[in-house]
């Protein structure tokens, strides 16, 4: 990838990241200069309110992350970046920041780079969790660790009866999708739930994600004991298919 490339790349992630906070400023301007309601106007000052902090906490972090912040030094103070972080990973993220960086100063490549690593591992907790940030000098070298936690798994347990007469979804499965809609998908589904996926089979190992399914019970007079991941591409594609009858 060339510099013009990447530039490119990067001038869109800023502006995607910034369309939200700066689109509610521009729709709360709007709404003060129609609305008289007392109240109405309150909350609008609210809404601007929250959506300036936004944009600025943004700025704060892009200007440290990817710019010349921190002067001409070779090291930046490592409270600046944690103020950074703390900003754009607000409360409404749902994420717990974890800060175990000792000392007062790191190299400023050091600090892009780790405010960077928790920006990616940020953007994959996407339902909130816990997000640590550690750095360590020893042997005149510096160790960076990020390590995003999602938090344990959650289970549940669903049933689809789709008999003559008796039609009907149980547990968060019946919160989904009308019943027959449901039969109708797993029939379409037979060949899937009742067969073993080839022996071979040429994989990408691209890991989906850590979600695991099993269905069991029959279809057809046929028995279905399948289990489903997204450990690779294959089993991730075969996850996609099956996931019209399973709760969301």
């Amino acid at each position: 990838m060339n510099a013009a490339d990447l530039a490119s790349l990067m001038c869109s992630r800023l502006c995607h990241d910034l369309m939200s906070p700066v689109g509610a400023l521009n729709n709360g301007i709007e709404l003060m200069a129609d609305e008289q309601d007392p109240e109405m106007r309150d909350k609008c000052l609210e809404l601007l309110g929250e959506s300036a902090r936004a944009s600025a906490n943004k700025l704060k972090f892009f200007r440290l992350a990817f710019g010349a912040a921190g002067g001409f030094g070779d090291s930046i103070d490592t409270h600046e970046a944690q103020t950074a972080l703390e900003g754009i990973f607000g409360r409404e993220r749902r994420i717990e920041l974890g800060w175990m960086v000792p000392g007062d100063k790191l190299p400023k490549g050091a600090v892009k780079l780790l405010l960077n690593l928790a920006l990616l591992a940020g953007d994959a907790l996407v339902r909130g969790g816990r997000l640590d940030v550690g750095a360590e000098t020893s042997d005149d070298m510096l160790e960076l660790v990020i390590r995003a936690d999602s938090g344990p798994g959650r289970e549940s347990l669903s049933g689809l009866i789709c008999r003559p007469g008796e039609v009907r979804a149980t547990g968060p499965l019946r919160q989904q999708a009308d019943a027959e809609r449901l039969c109708d998908a797993a029939r379409d589904l037979s060949s899937e739930l009742t067969s073993k996926p080839p022996a071979r089979r040429v994989c990408t190992r691209i890991y989906g994600g850590p979600q695991t399914a099993r269905i069991t019970g029959t279809i057809d007079g046929r028995r279905v004991d399948r289990t489903f991941k997204r450990t690779d591409g294959c089993e991730t594609k075969d996850y996609a298919q099956i996931a019209k009858i399973l709760p969301s």
